[in-house]
């Protein structure tokens, strides 16, 4: 049996920079640890997608995660495992992975023409939305779907499982 054809759209940070330039443009860029996939996930990818002809997901490597405060369990999930769910989803046409704190460098590599941040960052405030506008491109949040959160539902598992 011979591996899932999704499987090919993960790339090595190196060689994401040509693939990028080889998707249909407009393409769109995102980027986050995508730990445990939920709803609030599926329904922001797709709304990222529908932006341009070509979304991208850079992943925050395990340690660049593991920086990002949210518990020293966390990722729950490898972060070659977190790059074949995410490339199974439709609407996604390329992953790759950051070793840094922010995207920065890699979405200077890329230069997508829409990048897009969940509705919690203030764009304005971000260094990555200088870079992107400064070359013509957009930067725009997309709102959370109220009521998905990783840690949320991390949480909800530990308290179901903890003894009463």
């Amino acid at each position: 049996m011979r591996p899932p054809s999704f499987l090919g759209k993960i790339v090595a940070r190196s060689d994401a920079a040509a693939r990028v330039a080889a998707l249909p443009q407009p393409v769109v860029f995102t980027n986050g640890v995508f730990d445990v996939l939920h709803c609030g996930h599926a329904t922001y990818l797709a709304q990222a997608r529908e932006l341009g002809a070509s979304l991208v997901v850079a992943l925050n490597t395990d340690a660049s995660a593991r920086r990002l405060g949210k518990g020293p369990e966390r990722p729950l999930n490898r972060e070659q495992d977190r790059a074949v769910l995410m490339a199974a989803l439709e609407s996604v046409s390329l992953v790759t992975w950051f070793e840094e704190d922010t995207p920065l460098e890699l979405i200077t590599e890329v230069r997508p023409g829409v990048l897009v941040k969940g509705g919690d960052y203030d764009m304005d405030a971000l260094a990555e939305t200088a870079v992107v506008k400064a070359y013509g491109g957009r930067a725009l949040a997309i709102p959370f779907v109220d009521g998905y959160s990783t840690t949320a539902l991390v949480n909800k598992i530990r308290q179901q499982g903890a003894p009463g």
